[in-house]
């Protein structure tokens, strides 16, 4: 007998609800990179069966985000030091281009929420009262501040390019934006010093004020290399650990 349409939405809704779940646990690092993705485990645990589960993580493997080893495991994605490297390039390439037309088209109200943004992050770093709680609480909390922080980080960048002025420009940005949020949460829950935007945003954000197209593409190059250096020296550190992680296994 075929299924009903009722059935159908009901089954496509289950995996379309385990698969947006997976995603964004993978997303916000609560699955780490190299973790094992069971099947049956997964259904256990959202109560479900085990189909939608089975095909999600098929949809996860078209996005990048899961991957199969050599032994056949379904494990969680992680970025290669080489596949890092290619997209901060990728983004430099695009910045740079951001700031200049930036510095052309900046209006007052842009250069106002640009500085608004830092402004922010400051307040964010200085109320950080994490050491005077419990180590239990003190994690959760200096979880949720790196992540308001990595906000605050991409409302910086994508205002910049907005700032210019430049639709297309900022199509492409979001995109790269979109794929390095794994690799930079990720770093990020191993280590929060991979994130500056305290020194590194105002030299960008002072050359834009000042209209030099020199210094801002000097600064934004000089923030995104130094960015580079530390996600990477991270991403190499978590690929070992995963490395014999998985040997033990």
């Amino acid at each position: 007998m075929p299924l009903s349409k009722r059935h159908l939405r009901h089954s496509q809704s289950i995996l379309k609800q385990t698969y947006q779940r997976l995603k964004t646990s993978i997303l916000l690092g609560e699955l780490a990179s190299g973790q094992r993705l069971v099947e049956l485990q997964l259904a256990e645990q959202f109560q479900i069966s085990r189909t939608p589960v089975r095909e999600a993580l098929r949809l996860l493997q078209h996005d990048h985000l899961a991957v199969i080893d050599d032994r056949g495991i379904v494990r969680v994605a992680s970025i290669s030091a080489a596949a890092a490297t290619e997209l901060y390039h990728c983004r430099m390439a695009l910045e740079e281009l951001a700031i200049r037309e930036a510095c052309q088209n900046a209006t007052h109200e842009d250069l106002h929420e640009l500085q608004y943004t830092m402004h922010q992050a400051e307040k964010l770093i200085e109320s950080d009262h994490t050491q005077f709680v419990p180590q239990t609480h003190a994690d959760n909390q200096l979880q949720m501040l790196h992540y308001r922080l990595l906000d605050l980080d991409y409302q910086f960048h994508r205002l910049l390019a907005r700032s210019s002025g430049n639709a297309c420009l900022m199509t492409f940005l979001d995109q790269i934006f979109d794929k390095m949020l794994m690799l930079r949460i990720q770093t990020i829950k191993h280590n929060s010093n991979v994130l500056e935007i305290r020194l590194e945003h105002h030299p960008i954000y002072e050359a834009l004020v000042q209209r030099n197209v020199e210094a801002g593409v000097q600064a934004i190059r000089e923030h995104l290399m130094a960015s580079k250096y530390r996600v990477i020296r991270e991403v190499e550190h978590i690929q070992q650990a995963i490395e014999q992680s998985q040997l033990g296994q």
